[in-house]
């Protein structure tokens, strides 16, 4: 990532491009081994910145920052650059107008200020023991420094320089010297000086153009930083967004301030935003041979990044210095200060002494705080900002990596800290070097390739829809805590993915696909989802864009529920007072004279061979088809469809694939975009809605809307502080009445047992629902569901095709249906969830019958009880019992006309509550049959 630079590193793609480092100076400004003066000069380094037929068809298909550069012999805008000279004498070339250039002269000659024309000025070079007198150059202009004479860097004899003067003695500096090696290094020394005159001249500069220059400062903004998606019990789930941590400058800590002021600006507190002692150092420093330093301070290291924000014709570093100087003018030291320690860039994919700080030792800089960073770990950070990350010739000051180097370069920032005395002698005396933590593999996004990054499509949808947009999530800030338990969330995984041992479809075709979905009945809360193992891919718990953008216009969402649609007609038939004890006629066509299908049941054995007169809770265990027919059919469709998009289910296709929002549409629309086959699961639904709409019906016709997202925070830019945004709300909407889901859940909570679906003994409710595709002539199994839950859990499982449509098969050979496949992944999901969450065994609200048993379309066969003989023992011991008063038979031989009729009536009577009883009974063997 960074390689040497100003403190202001990038990534290590940026590097120079000559591939290495030259050299490191005190403010972090990179060096040519030619020593380039640098005024301040553009670095080396850049910065940062089962059911009817459905035919088979096809389902759901930082910035960079531009690097600056001088090469040797010829000076970059703004900048001084030394070139190669012969002995005597130096050149630079000719200026362009507005520059000051440097001329050359013979060995021995003296350079005046030669004439220029206007805005230009020439400055003559000198040769050995000669001067070097300045001209004016206009503001606005730029100055050329002359190059080094011998034994200086880039001239004869130093380094990358040519051979030495007349008796080819090379390189200055030793014992042994030649006479003209002795006197290039006094006109090494002179030149150095005219050097320093020439850098003050462009400090001149500098002052003129902030008083000329039309520059103006953007707008100071917060910068743009990361936000953090945790997972319900506040694990990480995933990080958006720059991953830096705002905080305001009033609250960081002194200590990390001046530890920052330590490593990189000595003099900060001090200077206007340009260090001229700093500059005047340097520049000596660079032309004596001592350490290669720049002149950049931590106001011009702001600068360059807030010149960014405005396009300025000046050379870079000047126009870094003009800034400078109006950030000094219009803002507070601790306020640039702040600025610059919120923007840099420590390394690890942290930006900002915050992200840093609680990356490197867990701690914070906010003054105050429980665990605020202490000298010795602000010093660390201090001195990583020089060159945070590796490159090809210097490791960086990361601990991790280059522990000797960073350990050297926190033992300087430590000396500077008590030199400025922002540490006492007894603090310095007991250094030690910090713990730092290890660097963590993915601090990033935890999510990333795993199956709960699908989640992340619909966090994003739900933000969007509070308001908060891609504009504002890209400043970041936000902290979002998902309603994800990762114990939930691992055992829908478990359960449902094929690549799983423990689930049912583990070793089953490639072509196979499952989608899981567990949501907390009570406050809607999606607590575990499985939409497939490609986050990227496919989303067949929801059909969400990968954008989080909302459902396909394509026509490819949904898969059609099956039977477990019938729960909506359900509730819709009992809101119309329709009862359990109904009974119905599965021997009755529709009017073009079709038969209802029934899933290949023989009709001779249907609901016991009741098939006239089948009672509405075995055709609901059973899943005969027919009574939800013409339940529809009496109602109309669009009560059923009212009743699922009450529940929860806001999207349907038609069978040409047209989307309908259920929300926005009209009665009319539903009757004509649907038919009555809506009533057992014909219409594609999404799972993810079914699943709140399951929820719905669970949580005893309370309804709660499934969400992701359960809180949203932001981080104050004023004051620090999060602020709570948004709370997902708690309470529910009744959308059902109570006695009529009692009545619904009683009758479902038979299925798990007809299934052999029993979770451990906890009292469960289930539906199971297949829709078939045609394949040649064959009626084979295309999607399977199995739906239901606990009262702390309801659970939604679909197995389909992965992509398009497949026939499903079981293990053994025979098709697929939900009660199969499906239901092992529902039990298996909830098992695993109960256990690992240590719920106790709670119970569904005893049943209350409701409904009036005569609005159903069968009829219920009159049974004939005949007369008992009058002489058996029965009528001896009764023999007023009306069974025994037939003509002439004791108790009544006066008007047996009489007794004939009161036989009939009571006949009747009696008949009709027994075959009352006989109905309760066929229910009960129902019960047997799905057993």
């Amino acid at each position: 990532m960074a390689q040497c630079g100003d403190g202001l590193s990038g990534p290590p793609d940026r590097a120079p491009a000559t591939g290495r480092c030259e050299g490191m100076n005190a403010y972090g400004d990179s060096q040519s081994a030619r020593a380039r003066v640098q005024v301040p000069g553009p670095s080396a380094a850049s910065t940062p910145g089962g059911e009817p037929v459905d035919e088979a068809r096809p389902g759901p298909g930082a910035y960079r920052r531009p690097s600056g550069s001088a090469s040797p012999g010829r000076a970059s805008v703004g900048s001084a650059s030394v070139g190669a000279a012969s002995v005597g004498s130096a050149a630079v070339g000719s200026a362009t107008p507005g520059r000051a250039s440097v001329g050359a002269t013979p060995a021995g000659g003296r350079a005046a200020v030669g004439s220029a024309t206007p805005g230009r000025a020439s400055v003559g070079s000198a040769s050995v023991g000669g001067r070097a007198s300045v001209g004016s150059a206009p503001i606005g202009g730029r100055a050329s420094v002359p190059p080094i004479g011998p034994g200086g860097p880039g001239g004869p004899g130093g380094p990358g320089g040519g051979s030495g003067g007349s008796g080819g003695s090379s390189g200055g500096g030793k014992k042994g010297k030649s006479k003209a090696a002795k006197k290039y290094r006094r006109a090494n020394v002179l030149t150095a000086a005219a050097a320093v005159l020439v850098i003050m001249l462009g400090v001149g500069i500098v002052g003129g153009t902030y008083f000329f220059d039309d520059i103006k400062l953007p707008t100071p903004k917060a910068e743009d930083q990361m936000n953090t998606i945790l997972t319900a019990d506040n694990k990480i789930l995933q990080r958006t967004g720059e991953p830096r941590i705002n905080v305001p400058y009033q609250q960081i800590s002194k200590t990390m301030q001046n530890a920052a002021a330590a490593a990189e600006d000595k003099n900060f507190w001090n200077h206007n935003g340009i260090d001229m002692k700093g500059i005047a150092r340097a520049a000596w420093n660079n032309f004596t041979g001592g350490e290669l330093q720049g002149a950049s301070t931590i106001t011009q290291q702001y600068a360059r990044h807030v010149a960014r924000e405005k396009d300025i014709s000046y050379s870079r570093k000047l126009r870094e210095a003009v800034i400078a100087r109006k950030l000094e003018s219009e803002y507070e030291k601790a306020e640039i200060m702040g600025m610059y320690l919120n923007f840099i860039d420590l390394g690890r994919g942290r930006y900002g002494v915050e992200s840093a700080a609680q990356g490197y030792f867990k701690a914070s800089v906010i003054e105050g705080s429980k665990n605020e960073i202490n000298p010795y770990q602000a010093a660390v950070l201090a001195s990583i900002i020089k060159q945070p990350y590796a490159t090809a010739t210097h490791k960086g000051y990361d601990p991790d990596v280059n522990r000797v180097d960073a350990q050297e370069r926190w033992e300087y920032t430590l000396k500077n800290m008590l030199e400025m005395g922002a540490i006492t002698q007894e603090q310095y005396d007991k250094r030690q070097y910090p713990t730092v933590e290890k660097a963590t593999a993915n601090s990033k996004n935890n999510a990333e390739g795993k199956p709960v990054g699908m989640v992340m499509r619909h966090v994003i949808y739900e933000l969007n829809k509070l308001g908060i947009n891609e504009e504002k999530l890209n400043k970041g800030g936000y902290t979002v805590t998902t309603t994800i338990n990762p114990k939930v969330q691992a055992a829908a995984e478990k359960a449902g993915s094929r690549l799983s041992k423990t689930s049912p479809l583990y070793e089953r075709p490639e072509s196979y696909q499952a989608a899981v979905i567990g949501v907390n009945p009570k406050n809607g809360e999606v607590l575990g989802y499985y939409g497939g193992d490609d986050p990227t891919g496919i989303d067949y718990g929801g059909y969400m864009k990968g954008d989080g953008s909302g459902l396909p216009d394509d026509g490819s969402g949904g898969q059609s529920p099956g039977s477990t649609f019938k729960i909506y007609t359900l509730a819709a038939g009992l809101k119309a007072d329709i009862s359990f004890d109904s009974v119905w006629d599965a021997t009755k066509k529709k009017e073009n004279g079709d038969t209802i299908s029934n899933a290949g049941a023989d009709p001779g054995t249907i609901c016991g061979g009741k098939n006239t007169y089948c009672d509405l809770e075995t055709a609901t265990v059973k899943s005969y088809n027919f009574p939800f027919y013409w339940i529809a059919d009496s109602l109309g469709q669009d009560k059923v469809i009212e009743a699922a998009r009450d529940a929860g289910v806001g999207t349907m296709w038609t069978d040409k694939g047209k989307m309908i929002n259920l929300k926005d549409a009209e009665a009319s629309r539903m009757k004509s975009s649907f038919d009555r086959e809506v009533a057992f699961g014909q219409y594609r639904v999404v799972p993810l809605e079914h699943a709140q709409g399951v929820a719905t019906l669970v949580n005893g016709g309370v309804k709660h809307d499934a969400h992701f997202v359960k809180q949203v925070k932001q981080r104050d830019p004023t004051t620090g502080e999060e602020k709570i945004l948004y709370t997902a709300p708690q309470k529910g909407k009744r959308v059902f009445a109570a006695d009529q889901m009692s009545d619904l859940l009683g009758v479902l909570k038979r299925i798990p047992v007809a299934a052999g679906n029993t979770i451990n003994g906890r009292e469960s409710v289930g539906k199971s629902g297949t829709w078939e595709i045609k394949v040649g002539n064959k009626r084979l199994s295309g999607d399977t569901w199995f739906v239901g839950g606990i009262p702390q859990l309801a659970a939604t499982v679909w197995v389909g095709g992965a992509g398009e449509r497949v026939p499903l098969k079981e293990k053994d050979g025979g098709n697929m249906f939900g009660s199969g496949t499906p239901a092992a992944i529902w039990e298996e999901f909830i098992e695993t969830t109960a256990e690992a969450m240590k719920w106790d065994e709670e119970k569904f609200p005893e049943r209350q019958k409701t409904g009036d048993a005569s609005k159903g379309n069968g009829t219920k066969p009159v049974v004939v009880t005949p007369p008992i003989d009058p002489n058996s023992g029965f009528c001896q011991i009764d023999p007023n019992n009306p069974l025994c008063q037939v003509a002439g038979g004791p108790g009544n031989t006066a008007n047996p006309g009489n007794v004939g009729n009161n036989n009939n009536n009571n006949n009747g009577n009696n008949n009709g509550d027994n075959d009352g009883g006989g109905g309760n009974n066929d229910g009960g063997g129902g019960n047997n049959d799905g057993d």
